[in-house]
């Protein structure tokens, strides 16, 4: 069976999983999650792609980026796969992937999903009841994005930026949306769109995707998608 095509298009979010080879771990000591981050942020710089917030669980990771070009997000994730498995082989005596098959993404409608996108991602550990609050976590963008941490992976989106005009502001309003819950209908609608490509957005924008790229992505929206895993 061919492989299912994936699009992207310049300037528009990006929200990339991949998971690990049965779900198996691709985390094991604190160096590995810091060569991860350390590859991610060559990667972003050298092709062009802004990054606004990631989570690296165990067995998985989630990464919100803006691609300048349509090539962007592909040459990222190779980039670190190419280095990143290697290093996991060499480091633990194993051979082969360490992935569950490629990563999955999907288009994001910045208006409508972006900050809601980048709590989806740091709450993962809490969704996981790994953490009581994403501020105990150490592996995730939120201590850069809700707790001013010094950061050099983290690229603030516009509207981030427009929630403060220092960035003390920005954090404090930021950290207030992670009061309210996100619902389950939306987290459902989140993981469905991930899991199957299909733009995150309303019809306007995913038929606004559609026209921009000539062919129809991801899949029809039909019933209620199957419930997200936990830490998903």
């Amino acid at each position: 069976m061919p492989r299912k095509p994936r699009f992207f298009l310049p300037d528009v979010p990006v929200h990339i999983v991949q998971r690990g080879h049965s779900r198996e771990p691709v985390f094991f000591e604190d160096s590995d999650y810091q060569a991860y981050l350390g590859w991610l942020k060559e990667a972003a710089e050298r092709y062009d792609c802004d990054i606004h917030a990631y989570v690296l669980m165990n067995n998985h990771i989630h990464i919100l980026a803006t691609p300048r070009d349509k090539q962007g997000v592909s040459r990222m994730m190779q980039y670190i796969g190419r280095r990143y498995v290697p290093y996991i082989n060499y480091t633990y005596g194993t051979s082969g992937s360490i992935w569950e098959g490629r990563y999955k993404a999907s288009l994001i409608s910045d208006e409508q999903y972006l900050l809601i996108c980048m709590r989806y991602i740091e709450l993962n550990p809490v969704r996981a009841n790994m953490v009581r609050s994403p501020s105990y976590y150490r592996w995730s963008s939120y201590r850069y994005n809700a707790q001013g941490k010094k950061g050099d992976i983290v690229t603030e989106h516009a509207l981030y930026t427009v929630m403060g005009k220092t960035r003390v502001l920005r954090c404090k309003n930021y950290k207030s949306l992670f009061k309210s819950h996100i619902d389950d209908e939306l987290l459902k609608s989140i993981h469905a769109a991930w899991q199957t490509g299909t733009p995150l957005g309303n019809d306007d924008f995913r038929e606004k995707i559609e026209r921009k790229l000539k062919t129809k992505i991801g899949q029809a929206r039909r019933g209620r998608p199957n419930s997200p895993a936990k830490g998903l």
